[in-house]
């Protein structure tokens, strides 16, 4: 029976046992989908990847990634995880590099700091966020969330849907309170059918403009909906999805847009998310989702 080496990394963290935690095969040669399925499950964290040889031989990998149940076209941790990790394999000493990952939502561009310190790694986004039509009103999202209609927005932030590759309802909420006691009804969410979005339904990105950390732009909590639902300590692709939320409502003006999101402090698990946006002439000209990583667990996989 072949092995294959596996590792296990905390992301968008710069210390182990916190952030979001992603399991990695590498040498996925032979290995079909059914079977990495399989042993997404077994690894049963929220996402796993499989790392295989790059379709376009100028790129760096091929990367798929699947969740215990499914496979994803694109996700964000993910991303940042693989990229520090096949930096790592190949011992980068501290210089910058940059590579192309093929992830089934298409080609992404990554760069990686590492060396001294903790690995550093962002990428492109390689869909820019869109906004979808969004009906469901605060009070029924409020209910969702187990909130008064009235703990739903925060000065001219609104609900609304928007999709960089995944879908995300993205939700104002008052304040860190009203964050803190957020109590995701997975029924309600499913019964919210203008929460559906390119084939899946979407799931609830909840944030606010109060913060624990004192550099954080935002405080965000992220639930994904189904059987069973569970809550996500850092999700990059919502804060791709969030980046056109941020353009919409808080209109920054033409530059670089940098902002750090916190994420995952109510489930012990702190994490902190890079958002950087190229504002040209009041548009998203580009963005960019940033985040560390480190190596917690390594091993060999018999399957």
């Amino acid at each position: 029976m072949k092995s294959r080496k596996y590792l296990v990394y905390d992301v968008f963290t710069d210390k182990t046992l916190a952030g979001n935690p992603l399991g990695i095969v590498l040498d996925c040669e032979g290995l079909d989908t059914a079977a990495m399925q399989a042993i997404a499950r077994e690894f049963n964290l929220s996402e796993s990847v499989f790392i295989l040889p790059p379709e376009n031989p100028r790129h760096r990998a091929r990367v798929r990634i699947f969740t215990p149940d499914y496979e994803m076209p694109f996700a964000g941790h993910p991303t940042v995880g693989s990229a520090i990790a096949l930096a790592e394999q190949v011992a980068d000493n501290g210089t910058a590099g940059m590579f192309v990952l093929e992830e089934n939502v298409g080609p992404v561009r990554c760069a990686v700091t590492t060396g001294e310190g903790v690995a550093f790694a962002e990428f492109d986004l390689p869909k820019l966020p869109e906004q979808m039509p969004l009906s469901a009103d605060a009070a029924a999202l409020g209910a969702a969330l187990g909130l008064d209609a009235h703990e739903i927005g925060f000065e001219n932030h609104r609900p609304s849907l928007w999709s960089a590759g995944v879908p995300y309802v993205t939700i104002p909420v008052a304040s860190l309170d009203a964050a803190a006691r957020i109590d995701f009804n997975n029924h309600a969410w499913m019964e919210l059918a203008p929460a559906k979005g390119e084939g899946i339904v979407a799931s609830a990105y909840a944030y606010c403009r109060e913060t624990v950390q004192h550099d954080s732009a935002f405080h965000a909590r992220m639930f994904v909906p189904g059987a069973p639902s569970y809550e996500d300590p850092a999700t990059g692709s919502a804060a791709a999805a969030f980046a056109g939320t941020v353009l919409h409502f808080d209109r920054p003006v033409d530059g670089l847009a940098r902002f750090w999101i916190e994420q995952g402090i109510e489930m012990r698990r702190p994490s902190r998310i890079r958002l950087e946006i190229d504002v040209e002439n009041a548009k998203m000209a580009g963005a960019r989702i940033g985040g560390h990583a480190v190596k917690v667990a390594e091993g060999l996989l018999f399957a």
